[in-house]
């Protein structure tokens, strides 16, 4: 019985097939491909200094800062020299090394002298003690701004690592959303941190590496550096799986002994065809990473042998027409690959990458991907972000990458000011950060990106938050769709709006990007928030009508001293306590009375029971419907005006409206009386009501449609529709949730329905009745129409 071979062991197969005159051809292959494709990605080892010297920096530097800018960036180095003095890294260098190194890194990007200054000074806060004043005090301070935001939160307590890590990771993006510099000079700090990473010890590399993977590299990709995310990936695949890295490093230098002639001719035969084509373009070969062979091999199963796009090619013209001659010259030289050609010039990635991509046949079957692109664009897409440094002219003439970091930094500061915590903060941060994205279409055509599996609803809030809070529909290609539809690339979407719709806690379990989740959060918390204050306000007054007071009536002094007995901040809290069901009402309201009337007051009448016989009877709290999330109609029994009503506050959840006849509400009367109150309909409520009515109906063709139609032409909006097939042939169960206006209004309506010979029984369904549903104490959000 034969078997197919893991991927894992197919590439230990592979790389011990090498035999030792192997090796030696492989050394001279090696140097023959790092000619074509230059260096790969393997980590570096640390370098051994004597005397720690800033002329590599000072020499990179002189080629874009001023000789005054260089001596302020010696200062800066002279500072932290001082600072870290006596202090090693954990491989034994002189700590100044690392600093000097995450210059060096930053002026390959060619960032600003304040940059690298930060980059220089970057620990002295954090390791040395140095204070942000003096920082200020010596560098300026947009410097001293700078090392602040890349220095962690030691010295704040934190219930455990991941809770620090959470808040050291939202204190250094929100200071990268108001200076992108911040992340530069980290992510440069932490590939420097990467390549030395050897001499830590395994558990925390490997933590390091994961944490690289999960959040460094994915924001340096979405800031366009992809030199640095390619390297970052595979440093951290390196030190994550370091056997398996090796064993992957071994098999792609073997073929590429074996490709060697393949390579050569379809280098040979592209560039002759590019000349045909009258074009000035740059040829070079590229190879894949590591992890991304990994990760391919991981995500489709597949062996070594078969990943057969290891090798590709890069074509750099001049003009953006040159780049579609130069497709057209390669498609006639070799077969593309049906459903592979990617226009990325017209439609750019989120993070503002531009190129053609298409993937050939060539030599022997062997599929060659070409990626074909300006110079112009070339640049941008290996330094992203730090492209033109945007701050040597001010922030003018920012380019479409730069513009895109800035619309995604500015997005950070939406979401900080709508979560809770850091935990959450990073959790939204986190699904931004996915790669993949999706690209629609404004019904004025303007692209919008969003992550892959992004619904309708993260379109409209990804536009602005109200539009999303006020949605109500979505039309997708012109048809009208539930706002969970998942959008597709190529997609024209519009928004439907309607000023009275407010978002509905069932969104959260479908919308994907992190501003929609933080958005409907916010607004569910305020609203929830509001609405029991204001329902707090109305029990209250409730309760104090039964002593003959007015609300209004409270005096400043009074509701000082209640705020002194109940501990809460200020009487708006005292208020949202009661409308949640943290207190109780009447209590509140017995206290008030003794205060008013200047007894003395025992403080323990907070936990008598609302319920109490002596207690005066107090008026009804009148429902209009409209009350919000804090006054929720019990979906065990649907009440609607004109039926018998009571309510029941439960704790921390509002009020629950039951009718009297509700069993699930009598159960729970049985079980807590002291939570129920007087309530009663207003006269004219302020909206429709949802009930459910079933109709028994001869099994006549169309009796589905006519009773419909006759619902209708009651005055009553069908909501939902079912149908048993469970019954004998000659009959059938329909069974509708309908909008009323009151009982008046379903006697109506059923009173029509009746009047059709096909309608044998209509009668009210309670689902309380039938034992369909367990709410405690009715709180159930409805989920029906929650598109809608």
């Amino acid at each position: 019985m034969s078997t197919t071979p893991s991927p894992a062991t197919e590439v230990d197969q592979e790389a011990e097939t090498a035999s030792p005159a192997r090796n030696y051809i492989d050394a001279v292959l090696e140097q023959s491909f790092r000619h074509l494709f230059g260096p790969t990605a393997t980590p570096e080892q640390p370098r051994k200094h004597g005397v720690v010297s800033i002329a590599n920096l000072t020499a990179a530097l002189s080629g874009y800062l001023t000789p005054e800018e260089i001596k302020e960036v010696k200062a800066a180095f002279h500072f932290s020299d001082e600072a870290h003095l006596g202090q090693y890294r954990q491989s034994g260098e002189p700590y100044i090394t690392h600093p000097v190194a995450v210059a060096e890194i930053c002026a390959g990007w060619k960032l600003d002298a304040q940059s690298i200054q930060a980059a220089l000074l970057h620990d002295v806060m954090e390791d040395q003690g140095v204070t942000k004043a003096e920082l200020a005090e010596r560098f300026g301070a947009k410097v001293a701004e700078l090392v602040d935001g890349l220095s962690k939160l030691d010295k704040m307590e934190f219930r455990n690592r991941e809770e620090a890590q959470a808040e050291n990771f939202r204190k250094m993006l929100l200071a990268m959303a108001r200076d992108v510099r911040v992340i530069l000079v980290k992510l440069a700090d932490r590939l420097h941190n990467m390549r030395t990473l050897g001499a830590v010890p395994p558990e925390k590399r490997r933590r390091v590496a994961r944490e690289t993977i999960d959040i460094y590299a994915p924001i340096a990709h979405r800031l366009g550096l992809n030199n640095t995310y390619r390297e970052l990936q595979d440093l951290s695949f390196a030190n994550f799986n370091p056997n398996r890295y090796a064993t992957l490093e071994k098999a792609v230098k073997a073929a590429r002994g074996n490709r060697r002639e393949v390579v050569s001719k379809i280098l040979e035969s592209v560039q002759r065809a590019i000349a045909d084509a009258k074009l000035d373009a740059e040829v070079t070969g590229r190879e894949k990473t590591i992890f991304s062979i990994y990760k391919k091999m991981r995500d489709k199963q597949l062996s070594f042998s078969q990943v057969l796009d290891v090798y590709g090619f890069r074509v750099v013209v001049e003009s953006p027409l040159e780049c579609y001659t130069c497709i057209g010259a390669l498609h006639a030289l070799y077969k593309p690959v049906p459903g592979k050609f990617k226009d990325y010039i017209a439609i750019p990635k989120v993070n503002g990458y531009q190129s053609l991509h298409t993937t050939l046949v060539g030599p022997f079957g062997a599929p060659i991907e070409f990626q074909v692109r300006t110079r112009k664009m070339h640049e941008i897409a290996e330094a992203g972000v730090a492209a033109h440094w945007l701050y040597k002219n001010g922030g003018a003439d920012l380019n479409d990458v730069q513009k895109r970091a800035h619309q995604w930094l500015k997005s950070l500061l939406d979401i900080q000011s709508e979560v809770g915590d850091s935990s959450e903060f990073l959790e939204h941060v986190k699904i931004d950060l996915f790669p993949d994205a999706v690209y629609v279409f404004t019904p004025k055509s303007k692209i919008m990106a969003l992550p892959r599996g992004a619904t309708a609803l993260d379109f409209a809030y990804s536009i602005h938050s109200d539009l999303g809070n006020q949605c109500v529909a979505v039309k997708i290609n012109n048809e009208l769709l539930p706002l969970r539809t998942e959008l597709k690339s190529g997609d024209i979407v519009e928004v439907i709006t309607a000023p009275y719709s407010k978002p509905n806690p069932a969104w959260l379990g479908f919308v994907r990007t992190g501003k929609a989740r933080s958005a409907i959060r916010h607004y569910l918390k305020t609203m929830r928030l509001t609405e029991s204050v204001q329902l707090g306000e109305r029990l209250v007054d409730q309760a104090l009508k039964g002593y003959g007071y007015q609300l209004a009536e409270v005096s400043p002094e009074v509701w000082e001293k209640l705020v002194q007995w109940t501990g809460n901040k200020n009487r708006q809290e005292i208020f949202a306590d009661i409308g949640l069901g943290r207190r109780v009402a009447a209590v509140m309201a017995k206290r008030i009375e003794v205060l008013m009337s200047g007894q003395d007051a025992d403080d323990d009448d907070h936990h008598h029971s609302p319920r109490d016989p002596n207690a005066p009877h107090a008026p009804p709290v009148v429902i209009t419907g409209t009350e919000g999330m804090s006054v929720q109609l019990s979906a065990c029994c649907r009440p609607i005006p004109g039926d018998d009503i009571m309510g029941y506050i439960g704790i921390g959840l509002g009020m629950a409206i039951h009718t009297t006849d509700c069993r699930v509400a009598q159960r729970i009367h049985r079980r807590d009386p002291g939570r129920w109150i007087d309530v009663a309909w207003a006269p004219q409520p302020g909206r429709l009501f949802d009930v459910a009515v079933k109709v028994l109906v001869k099994n006549t063709k169309g009796v589905f449609a006519r009773v419909a139609a006759d619902i209708t032409s009651a005055d009553a909006n069908i909501v939902h529709i079912a149908m048993d097939d469970d019954l004998a042939q000659e009959s059938n169960m329909l069974r509708f949730v309908i909008q009323v206006s009151d009982r008046v209004h379903l006697a109506n309506v059923m009173r029509r329905v009746r009047t059709n010979p096909d309608v044998m029984r209509i009668t009210r369904e309670r689902p309380s009745d039938e034992g369909h549903h367990r709410h405690e104490g009715g709180m159930r959000i409805e989920r029906e129409r929650a598109d809608y």
